[in-house]
């Protein structure tokens, strides 16, 4: 874990040293504390505050890129900007875990993480979707159809298939026809990683 809360870290220490599957290698404040443990030994999971006082998240991933073994990497945060939580899921975070959150679904979280998913909370992926949206009405004017764009949008917002055709009014196996429209245009498999190509093609139109 790098969190510079003592506080924090030593709560969330005793939470997961509660789990049998887990093993808390270190819970450090700093990019520095943290890169010297990480050279030391392979960690499966690093739990990563974006704000670590003077420094931040990324030139914690800036510091690590050497690594033989690149650990996945859960952002645990207070709260986020669009523009610096697409730049993180850019660089390769796994997922982003607001602390307002209940420790049940952290825990969750981490398993998901650690298995090869990427996750990213719900609130934080509805102002992705704020944030996102024109510019991939504009970027893929035509590349998606705009049925495409309106389903692309409520994947963004979390929304599952039976809250898309509710909203857009269609049936729910039209919003499963563009999903794997959307799958095919872009090369992906997963919901997931349908959020990370999006944000990832068009994330620079926002700055």
């Amino acid at each position: 874990m790098v969190d510079d809360h003592e506080l924090f870290r030593e709560s969330l220490a005793h939470l997961l040293a509660a789990e049998a599957e887990f093993q808390v290698v270190a819970h450090v404040p700093s990019v520095e504390q943290a890169a010297a443990v990480l050279g030391k030994q392979p960690v499966d999971v690093v739990l990563l505050d974006f704000d670590l006082g003077v420094q931040r998240a990324p030139q914690f991933l800036e510091r690590i890129r050497a690594l033989p073994v690149q650990p996945r990497i859960l952002l645990v945060t207070a709260g986020i900007v669009p523009l610096d939580a697409a730049a993180l899921l850019n660089d390769g975070v796994a997922g982003i875990f607001l602390k307002h959150s209940s420790p049940g679904l952290l825990i969750d979280v981490i398993r998901k993480v650690h298995a090869g998913e990427t996750w990213v909370d719900q609130r934080c992926l509805r102002d992705l979707a704020k944030a996102v949206v024109q510019p991939v009405r504009h970027a893929s004017e035509r590349q998606f159809t705009e049925r495409e764009r309106d389903v692309l949008r409520g994947v963004f917002e979390g929304r599952s298939n039976k809250e898309i055709s509710a909203a857009l009014g269609i049936s729910e196996s039209s919003v499963k026809a563009a999903i794997q429209q959307l799958f095919q245009k872009t090369g992906v498999r997963s919901r997931s990683q349908l959020v990370r190509t999006a944000l990832e093609r068009f994330s620079g139109e926002w700055e």
